[in-house]
């Protein structure tokens, strides 16, 4: 059996860098080696391209000849500066580059000009997935349930930092949540308890953004419920996330071991099928393809269900819930991965045949 080439892409130039390296390391480990030829393509942190040795970096320093793609539609090589052939003949690119320029339409962008296959969303999804305040006013227009909230710009913010702060104060009640629109792994979030500490929290979420969401807060439960499919799409069972932390930020996720993930989430039956339904309507309202892992706040006195997000490429690390959720709705982990793989070189194959020139009849 010819085997695939593919081009795991990590790293990148986001605060999500080394989540990037744990969820790739996590993918090559898993990939079929009698099936896949992999190929490790590390992105520093000043977004250049690097042919990465046989091992992934624990944490930073990625290192290996520099590398780029050729541009050409239609050449699926890896190149150097000279233009020489590096890699040849990628079959697709597994992109697992969290946050800004990653998953925000930017690389799909450009794996769409050189026409590379590769897994997950397209532009358009990503960009609506990434983008928090533009996701909630998509989701609200497809009727779905979302909490009360505000978008904040920098610009306006900056002109008046106190009328800014009384605003929100006066149209929402605390505890608030704000964090940066275009944003991930909780980097930058912050709960609000009281009115003092809004302030100081909204000049902290502008250092990562400058567009931030500041939405009410409830007593809810963290669960989450995972995609899998371009047409149809397929839904996990849930999981639940329980912390001892104020709320699931970035420590609690990757760093406190003593976070449990309940899975499938202690919920009723009820609860999990609304969820289930209501994360593949929000996919489709965010035009998701191929994976999406749907967050969801759920009432702890009443399991009313309201989305919380979205998101296009969510974490693979040894930890991450993504994974678990399949695994426990009977799809393990290599198999997972062969499934998105299929998914991506399908679509690929299904936009393939589309006219790009106008003919007359």
């Amino acid at each position: 059996m010819t085997k695939l080439r593919v081009g795991l892409l990590f790293g990148g130039r986001s605060v999500e860098h080394e989540v990037s390296i744990s969820s790739a390391t996590s993918i090559a480990r898993a990939l079929d080696p009698s099936r896949y030829d992999v190929c490790l393509i590390g992105v520093d942190h000043d977004g250049r391209w690097h042919l990465a040795p046989g091992t992934l970096p624990t944490r930073d320093g990625i290192e290996g000849p520099l590398v780029h793609l050729s541009g050409t539609p239609g050449e699926r090589d890896l190149v150097d500066a000279s233009g020489g052939v590096v890699v040849a003949g990628l079959d697709l690119i597994f992109p697992i580059v969290h946050g800004r320029g990653g998953e925000d339409g930017m690389l799909q962008g450009l794996l769409e000009l050189v026409e590379l296959p590769y897994v997950g969303s397209g532009v358009l999804g990503s960009a609506l997935q990434m983008d928090k305040e533009v996701g909630k006013r998509l989701l609200v227009s497809a009727g779905l349930p979302v909490l009360p909230y505000r978008c904040v710009r920098r610009n306006a913010f900056d002109d008046d930092p106190a009328g800014c702060t009384r605003r929100l104060l006066e149209a929402l009640p605390l505890p608030l949540f704000v964090k940066p629109a275009n944003g991930g792994s909780s980097v930058g979030i912050h709960r609000v308890a009281t009115g003092a500490d809004l302030l100081p929290a909204l000049r902290d979420a502008f250092r990562y953004d400058r567009k931030l969401v500041v939405e009410q807060g409830i007593a809810a439960r963290d669960v989450e419920v995972a995609l899998l499919g371009n047409d149809p799409v397929e839904a996990s069972v849930a999981g639940e996330i329980r912390t001892a932390h104020e709320f699931y930020d970035y420590e609690a996720k990757y760093v406190d071991e003593a976070t449990e993930l309940l899975v499938p989430a202690p919920v009723s039956d009820a609860a999990a099928e609304r969820m289930r339904d209501l994360a593949v309507r929000a996919f489709a309202a965010l035009e998701g393809r191929g994976l999406g892992r749907v967050d969801f706040l759920v009432d702890r006195e009443s399991e009313e269900v309201w989305l919380n997000e979205v998101n296009s490429l969510p974490g693979f690390t040894d930890v991450s819930m993504y994974p678990r959720l399949w695994e426990a709705s009977g799809l393990p982990y290599p198999a997972l991965l062969d499934r998105l793989i299929e998914l991506a070189l399908e679509d690929h194959r299904e936009r393939s045949t589309l006219e790009t020139q106008y003919r007359t009849s």
